[in-house]
């Protein structure tokens, strides 16, 4: 660009000193500067679309190409991503109707462990009632023995004390008596 605005300086000073002498006829510049400018002007744009547009061209083209692929790259990835998505649901549906199913074998469980609890807690609670009045029974018959040893010593004690006081005699009559009769004798 420089060496364009260089040129134009030196074709405005050639053209200023070929004004000076106006009787110079033919080929020469305009150094009307508006004049100048339009021709300039035209020069430059053909120039522009002549070799520019080449450039232009294939610079607009990389240009769209790079876009497209940038678009189709998104698109694809978009696509992927929908089915990353659909997998992740797939998935979590799956996850959801493990854990119902997982819960619902842990209530299941539960209540069986309950019940066996419950029944064993029955079978506990009758075994101590069983255990219990068997030793209820078992301490009974130890007073009831207890007491008739009691009955028994303060008996023979009587009738020790009645033995050594002595027996009248219709009374050892009436004993000896009753103690034949049960040997199975006379009476």
């Amino acid at each position: 660009m420089a060496t364009f605005l260089l040129l134009m300086a030196e074709a405005s000073a050639v053209g200023g000193e070929l004004a000076g002498s106006e009787e110079h006829i033919g080929f020469g510049l305009n150094t009307n500067i508006f004049d100048a400018n339009l021709v300039n002007l035209a020069i430059i744009i053909i120039v522009l679309i002549v070799f520019g547009r080449k450039f232009l061209g294939s610079t607009l083209k990389s240009r769209q190409e790079n876009i497209e692929t940038a678009i189709k790259d998104v698109e694809q990835r978009s696509q992927q991503a929908e089915q990353q998505l659909k997998v992740a649901q797939r998935n979590l549906e799956q996850a959801q109707a493990e854990a119902e199913r997982i819960k619902q074998a842990a209530v299941q469980s539960g209540e069986t462990v309950r019940e066996s609890i419950l029944t064993q807690a029955a079978v506990d609670i009758q075994r101590m009632r069983e255990t219990g009045a068997s030793d209820l029974n078992t301490e009974l018959e130890k007073v009831k023995a207890k007491l008739r040893q009691l009955v028994v010593a303060e008996a023979l004690q009587k009738v020790e004390v009645q033995l050594q006081a002595g027996i009248d005699d219709h009374a050892q009559q009436v004993l000896i008596g009753r103690s034949i009769a049960q040997l199975g004798g006379n009476e």
